[in-house]
């Protein structure tokens, strides 16, 4: 076979093997301001005293309790997440389909990054799932283990959300699993408990 015969073959097979892989990458931060996002907080206090941008990562400062969200609702998707503890490990979480109507509490499944359980799922505001009997405010399902790096260092979570399922991987282990009532919602970062930096914060199409 000639050598640009091959180097066709190379092109289209790398293109089917992306299609198959899934679609485009979308940036949800630009590491310049917080474009995109919608800020909550749980009383008056400013957004801009909790939430901004430092050295190119999102800063929140973790008090009063809130969130911020994506402007835009996403159905199917990997959603790729950097974070690290400023100064000590305290409280915070990715929330997945969030629901409209904003409050410190939306419905959604959080993906808790609190130090020492991140990979559990907590369900927010009555959200549900199949898998454990969702009673009280904040009922939990449990992580398969731990697996995050010392305060100060980079984490990273990767969290797959097709139709109703859901699946966490914290720093490349597998963590959690769980099937939901929605197949769409908002994404956000939450405030809760002390500072915490987020980064490299983007989604990718899946099929």
């Amino acid at each position: 076979m000639k050598l640009k015969s091959i180097l066709m073959v190379l092109v289209l097979t790398a293109v089917v093997t992306s299609c198959c892989e899934g679609g485009s990458k979308k940036e949800l931060f630009n590491g310049k301001d917080l474009t995109g996002w919608v800020c909550v907080l749980e009383d008056e206090t400013p957004t801009s005293d909790v939430y901004g941008v430092k050295d190119g990562n999102i800063h929140i400062v973790g008090k009063p309790f809130g969130y911020m969200r994506t402007a835009q609702k996403y159905g199917d998707y990997k959603l790729h997440v950097e974070w690290r503890w400023i100064g000590e490990g305290t409280n915070s979480g990715l929330f997945q389909r969030v629901q409209d109507g904003d409050k410190v509490w939306p419905e959604a499944i959080e993906c808790q990054l609190c130090a020492g359980k991140a990979g559990d799922y907590v369900m927010l505001g009555g959200a549900k799932i199949a898998e454990v009997e969702c009673v009280g405010d904040f009922p939990v399902k449990d992580r398969v283990k731990d697996c995050e790096k010392p305060v100060g260092e980079w984490n990273t979570a990767e969290i797959i959300c097709q139709g109703k399922n859901i699946k966490v991987y914290i720093n490349g282990e597998f963590q959690n699993e769980c099937t939901g009532d929605h197949s769409e919602g908002y994404i956000a970062l939450q405030s809760e408990g002390g500072p915490i930096e987020f980064r490299n914060i983007y989604i990718t199409d899946i099929k």
